[in-house]
C-alpha cells in the first residue's frame, strides 16, 4: 500500500449530492459491496480505464485518509490480488482535498498532475 492521498471517481451528478448528504457519496458499486471503493495514486488511472472507459461528466475526488474516522480504512485484496483502499463507513467532506473534472482524453483520461503517474 502507498502513503498519500486516495482517490474516488464519481459521476459529477452524484458528487453534487455530497453537500446534502454531508459526506462523500457512494457509487452504485459501493452500495452493492457495502464499502467505498478508492484507489491510490498508482491505481487510479487503471481504475478509470477499467470501470469508467468512455464515460463523460466524471469528477476525481482527492481525499486525505488522515481525516477518515479511525479504523474505517482497510487495504483489502481486489484486482489481481492487489491491495486496494476500501472505507467501511462514511467519508466526511472534511477529508476532501480537492475535486477535479475527469474527462476522456483519447483512450485514457486527462488526469490532474497531482494524481500520480
Amino acid at each position: 500500500m502507498t502513503e498519500g492521498w486516495l482517490y474516488k471517481i464519481l459521476p459529477a451528478a452524484r458528487w453534487a449530492d455530497a453537500a446534502r448528504e454531508g459526506r462523500v457519496p457512494e457509487a452504485e458499486v459501493d452500495v452493492r459491496d457495502g464499502f467505498l471503493h478508492l484507489s491510490d495514486a498508482t491505481q487510479v488511472r487503471e481504475t478509470a480505464r477499467r470501470h469508467f472507459a468512455g464515460q463523460r461528466g466524471l469528477v476525481l475526488v482527492t481525499l486525505d485518509p488522515a481525516r477518515f474516522a479511525q479504523g474505517t480504512l482497510r487495504w483489502e485484496p481486489s484486482r489481481g490480488g492487489a491491495l486496494f483502499p476500501h472505507v467501511h463507513g462514511a467519508v466526511p467532506l472534511a477529508a476532501v482535498v480537492r475535486v477535479d473534472p475527469l474527462e476522456p482524453d483519447g483512450d485514457d483520461f486527462a488526469f490532474p498532475a497531482h494524481a500520480g503517474a
